[in-house]
């Protein structure tokens, strides 16, 4: 598996000339004539995970793409066919196998309402948490899309969560809201704990890419 990360939260993940494409949301550059999508992934609602113009492009180029979020993304995302997922839950869609877990976001504070979250395991290979530190349990990660940043976390949080997980690889993703000086801190913090737990950690850019 090949994942692209892109800015922000969105990654595209490639097998066998076909790809997934996971959170693309208003932070993240416009997707442009991505073909060859056999779903998209959207773990909660927040506007930094999805956006309408980004659905449109990737419906635009791939008519008929299902599309697989929380109920909070069918309310949300008005005009889109979105089936409903929810933790426990076992989906394929083409080559991908898809298990989704969690239940919540994380919180951001007591004044904002907790809204749904999934994360999902692709392919029993890369996990994705979404806004939340929700651990798989009886899952051993292989790689680890790991928050770096983000209005609900502190990177003692994100320590603490990669060094629960103990991911053979990890790269960080969440950090459009950072400045280039708390990217490479952020960078610096994951990696540390990703090889303490005897893993390997990827500080990738939007654009890199990670072979799985």
């Amino acid at each position: 598996m090949r994942i692209t990360k892109l800015e922000h939260a969105a990654l595209i993940l490639e097998e066998a000339g076909r790809r997934l494409v996971v959170d693309p949301g208003g932070l993240t550059n416009p997707i442009l004539d991505l073909m060859a999508v056999d779903a998209v992934v959207i773990t909660h609602e927040h506007a930094d995970h999805w956006s309408a113009d980004q659905l449109q492009r990737l419906r635009d180029a791939n008519p008929g793409v299902p599309i697989l979020g929380p109920s909070g993304v069918a309310r949300a995302a008005e005009g889109f066919d979105v089936r409903v997922v929810a933790p426990g839950e076992r989906v394929e869609v083409g080559s991908w196998r898809l298990r989704f877990f969690g239940g919540n976001h994380a919180v951001i504070h007591a004044s904002i309402p907790i809204v749904e979250n999934v994360g999902v395991l692709v392919n029993d290979r890369l996990y994705y948490p979404g806004d939340s530190f929700y651990i798989p349990l009886g899952v051993d990660v292989d790689t680890l899309a790991a928050p770096a940043g983000a209005p609900w976390l502190k990177i003692a949080e994100a320590i603490d969560y990669v060094a629960q997980v103990k991911p053979k690889r990890a790269f960080g993703t969440h950090e459009a809201v950072l400045s280039a000086a708390g990217v490479g801190i952020a960078h610096d913090r994951l990696k540390a704990a990703t090889e303490a737990a005897g893993g390997e950690y990827f500080p990738l850019k939007p654009g890199e890419t990670l072979d799985v």
